[in-house]
C-alpha cells in the first residue's frame, strides 16, 4: 500500500524572516483504521512504532531542525519551555528563546495559536480548547513571552468550527462570567445548547491580551474529514501537530 503525500498548512500571516511553521493534517503517514493516516499522538490507541514513523516522517518532510519535546496535555494553563523541560512534560502551551527548537501542540478540533514577536526572537505553539481558553491559558503563553504583546503576531490554526462546535449552557456563561463580550461568540440551539466559536473566543482573548495582529481561523476539523481528525466527530482517531519554530543561522 502506497503512503499517502504528506501534506500541511502553512500560516497566512506575515511571521519574520527565519520564523517557520505549518499545521500538519491527517494525510501522509502509515497509520491505519481510525488513525490514518499521519496520527502524530502517542496517547490515543494507535500501534506505537506507527507514531514514531509518522513523527520521524514529520521531521524529514517537514524540514524541522529536530523533533519537538511533545506535551503532556491536560486542559489546562501551563507553558513549558522548549529546551529546557523536556519531552512529555504536562503542559498546554510551550515557548522557544531559542533558535533550531519546535514547538508543539497536538489537535483533533482544540485550536491550536502560534505566536511570535515581530523581531523573531521567541515563539509559542499553544493548544486551546474551551476550558483552556476559559482558563486563560492563551494569556498565560503571552506573558511568558515576556511582555511582548504589543508586537506579537498570532496564528489561530485548524479547529473545530463555528458552525459544529456544539455545548451546554455552562459553558456560555463560563465564558461570558469572564468577559460579557463573549455572548457574541455563541449562537442559540434547541434544548438549551448553544453553537460557540472557538476562533472568536480565542481573538476576544487575545486582544485582552494585547495582541492584535491575529490571522487563520477559517478551517472546521469536523466538517473535512478528507483532512482532518475530529475527536467530535469520530472518538476514536488521530492527531495533528501545529508547529513553530526558529531557523538556526
Amino acid at each position: 500500500m502506497m503512503r499517502p503525500e504528506m501534506a500541511w498548512i502553512e500560516p497566512n500571516w506575515p511571521a519574520p524572516r527565519g520564523v517557520r511553521a505549518l499545521s500538519t493534517t491527517r494525510q501522509g503517514g502509515i497509520s491505519q483504521g481510525p488513525y490514518r493516516s499521519l496520527n502524530l499522538a502517542a496517547h490515543v490507541g494507535d500501534d506505537s512504532a506507527a507514531v514514531a514513523h509518522n513523527r520521524a516522517l514529520l521531521v524529514a518532510h517537514a524540514g524541522l531542525p529536530a523533533e519537538p519535546d511533545w506535551l503532556r496535555q491536560v486542559h489546562g494553563c501551563a507553558v513549558a519551555t522548549a529546551g529546557a523541560d523536556g519531552a512529555c512534560v504536562e503542559a498546554d502551551a510551550v515557548v522557544a528563546e531559542r533558535p533550531g527548537l519546535v514547538c508543539a501542540v497536538l489537535t483533533a478540533d482544540c485550536l491550536p495559536v502560534l505566536l511570535c514577536d515581530r523581531a523573531g526572537e521567541r515563539v509559542a505553539a499553544v493548544h486551546a480548547g474551551w476550558r483552556g481558553l476559559a482558563d486563560g491559558v492563551i494569556e498565560a503563553a503571552v506573558s511568558r513571552m515576556g511582555g511582548l504583546s504589543g508586537t506579537l503576531l498570532a496564528w489561530l490554526g485548524p479547529a473545530i468550527g463555528p458552525d459544529a462546535f456544539e455545548v451546554g449552557a455552562e459553558v456560555r456563561e463560563r465564558f461570558i462570567g469572564a468577559d460579557p463580550a463573549a455572548q457574541g461568540a455563541f449562537r442559540p440551539r434547541p434544548q438549551g445548547k448553544w453553537l460557540a466559536d472557538l476562533y472568536r473566543l480565542a481573538r476576544q482573548r487575545l486582544a485582552r491580551a494585547g495582541v492584535s495582529d491575529v490571522w487563520g481561523g477559517e478551517y472546521c476539523t469536523y466538517r473535512d474529514a478528507g483532512r482532518f481528525f475530529s475527536y467530535r466527530r469520530d472518538r476514536t482517531c488521530g492527531r495533528m501537530a501545529t508547529l513553530i519554530w526558529r531557523v538556526p543561522s
